[in-house]
């Protein structure tokens, strides 16, 4: 009795740190999105195209050397602090400081030092600036780790919140400066400097979030080393701990590298195919990719991000299922994420195709590229959907053990992307919207790779109607009511702007360029349109049988949303 307590208590105690760490992760994501509208005035869409492919390229780097370092060394401490081996554990730590040190430094100046072949033109220059937060992350993600495999998440979700306010506050501080200090006369000159603060923003948040961590190591080193006394373990010696670090690492890092080369790759092929062979302004190549990737796509990211949340509170406990060999309550739980998780990604994608312009004009109001980046986004909605999928058959694929296998579909993928983006390039001019046709293809094909691969291993049980249809047509009954809401909220705006005792708000303008050239009315009409479509999604989704209310409760807030509906006698 006292082993099956024993195993809840683990069970949740792994649920709740999973899902620390992803609201942490949701939080930083909506940080990132809010702080893009105030820099994208600054910089521009050319200076916001600098730092999006210089970004891009500084990612796969960091990947590379540092970003899988905290999931690494929480694998590795976890097991030797398990059988009691702390002062292992700390020899593991002091050697991983040791190791990032050297890898750290070598992705720094390979960053520096190859920044014009890794990137083209001008951000090649905002690329350099990076250089040193690869060395510096490094530290952070041991420390990370290290406390991971302590099973907190809290210090590394503490540290990830702060990442994201300081890369915020600095980067659209140092992006103001810089303009500024750059002057007006050369645009061009003015966005690569926007673009630079933009990313000494990027290595401030590092640096505040590793302060932050040696904080909290220090603040526990006399307990760390406490524990130390007691251990009677034989230790390992230095050549095996750097050999078991290795060994660990770099499949963490084959697999993260090839699952993200693709954001990386279109950069690098977008910039250079553009610029060198169809002999595209630098300029313009840079706007077109800074409306795709810091408008568009950055919009898309916090959907799949939820995706991401529930995948990775759910891992472990799939994880623990099978370890007990209980696959039917396995596929069970997996079914029972999926469902919520589309409950999610569907309207998710219909809301953002339905709502496009009214959440550029809100996020991103520079009025040039309001109707680029709306069609752009409306193109990629459909990828919320398809990366959800992915994002939680890669978790299940990894928690039943079948690690390299989303790897592989991701290097299948990348290579179908990467062909049809060049023909895209070379023989089309489509523009951003290339971009936005091989991010489809490349999701999709992760789905579907991923599922034949998923079906040869476990057996799910969804239901395809409540799963997929029911939650669909609730979702375009949904959109065609928040369009409509939209539309009726703005036109009454604008009938009582014309209304002489009320003011001249509307006199001379259409009502189709006052819809979105007044900043208010469309905040507050999007607003509208969204509570409208909360509303009528939920309750066409109860009437046709699309949810249960436990499913829905299992959303988070939803409860809220069960409970007035219970009060209105929608759902009994």
């Amino acid at each position: 009795m006292n082993k099956k307590v024993g195993n809840k208590e683990m069970k949740k105690s792994l649920l709740m740190n999973a899902g620390i760490l992803a609201a942490a992760g949701i939080i930083s994501k909506i940080i990132g999105l809010l702080y893009g509208s105030p820099l994208a005035a600054i910089i521009g869409d050319e200076g916001n195209g600098y730092y999006g492919t210089a970004y891009e390229i500084y990612t796969i780097i960091l990947l590379i050397s540092s970003y899988s370092i905290p999931s690494a060394m929480s694998k590795i401490i976890s097991a030797r602090l398990a059988v009691g081996e702390f002062k292992t554990a700390q020899r593991i730590f002091r050697c991983a400081l040791v190791y990032v040190t050297i890898v750290g430094l070598i992705g720094s100046l390979l960053l520096f030092l190859g920044a014009d072949v890794l990137a083209a033109g001008r951000a090649a220059t905002v690329l350099r600036f990076f250089a040193p937060t690869i060395f510096v992350f490094g530290f952070l993600g041991v420390l990370r780790g290290y406390f991971q495999a302590q099973r907190t998440m809290v210090p590394s979700s503490v540290s990830q919140i702060l990442e994201q306010i300081f890369n915020a506050i600095v980067s659209v501080g140092a992006a103001y400066l810089l303009t500024e200090m750059a002057g007006y006369e050369d645009t061009s000159k003015r966005a690569v400097y926007g673009a630079i603060g933009s990313a000494l923003g990027t290595g401030s948040g590092v640096l505040v979030a590793l302060l932050f961590m040696l904080h909290i190591y220090l603040f526990n080193r006399k307990e760390i080393h406490k524990r130390l006394e007691f251990d009677k373990h034989e230790v390992l010696p230095d050549k095996e701990i750097y050999r078991l670090i290795i060994m660990i690492v770099t499949p963490f890092i084959l697999s993260t590298a090839i699952y993200n080369l693709s954001s990386s790759l279109n950069a690098t092929l977008f910039s250079r195919i553009l610029m060198n062979v169809r002999n595209v302004d630098e300029a313009q190549v840079a706007s077109m990719y800074g409306i795709y990737a810091r408008k568009a796509k950055v919009i898309t990211s916090l959907p799949i991000a939820l995706a991401s949340a529930a995948a990775s509170a759910m891992l472990p406990e799939v994880s623990a299922l099978l370890a007990k060999g209980d696959k039917k309550a396995a596929s069970n739980t997996i079914s029972k994420v999926t469902k919520v998780i589309l409950l999610i990604a569907i309207p998710s994608t219909v809301g953002l195709f339905a709502l496009a312009k009214p959440f550029i004009m809100i996020l991103f109001p520079q009025k040039s590229s309001i109707g680029e980046a709306a069609l752009l986004l409306q193109i990629l909605a459909i990828t919320v959907v398809f990366y959800s999928l992915s994002t939680i058959s890669n978790a299940v694929l990894q928690g039943i053990g079948k690690v390299n296998t989303p790897v592989v579909n991701a290097f299948l993928a990348l290579i179908v992307q990467t062909v049809l983006l060049t023909l895209l390039l070379l023989y089309t001019n489509l523009g951003g919207v290339s971009l936005c046709i091989v991010m489809i293809v490349y999701s999709l094909l992760m789905c579907i790779l991923n599922g034949m691969a998923l079906k040869r291993s476990i057996t799910t049980n969804n239901d395809f109607r409540k799963t997929y249809v029911l939650p669909s047509i609730a979702a375009i009954v949904m959109g065609i009511f928040a369009y409509l809401s939209y539309m009726l909220s703005s036109f009454v705006f604008y009938a009582i702007g014309r209304l002489e005792t009320v003011g001249a708000i509307a006199q001379d303008m259409k009502f189709g360029d006052y819809m979105y050239s007044n900043y208010f009315v469309n905040l507050v009409s999007a607003m509208i349109a969204m509570v409208v479509a909360v509303i009528v999604y939920f309750v066409m989704l109860v009437k046709i049988g699309g949810a249960s209310e436990s499913e829905i409760r299992r959303i988070p807030k939803a409860y809220l949303l069960v409970n007035v509906m219970k009060k209105l006698r929608i759902m009994k």
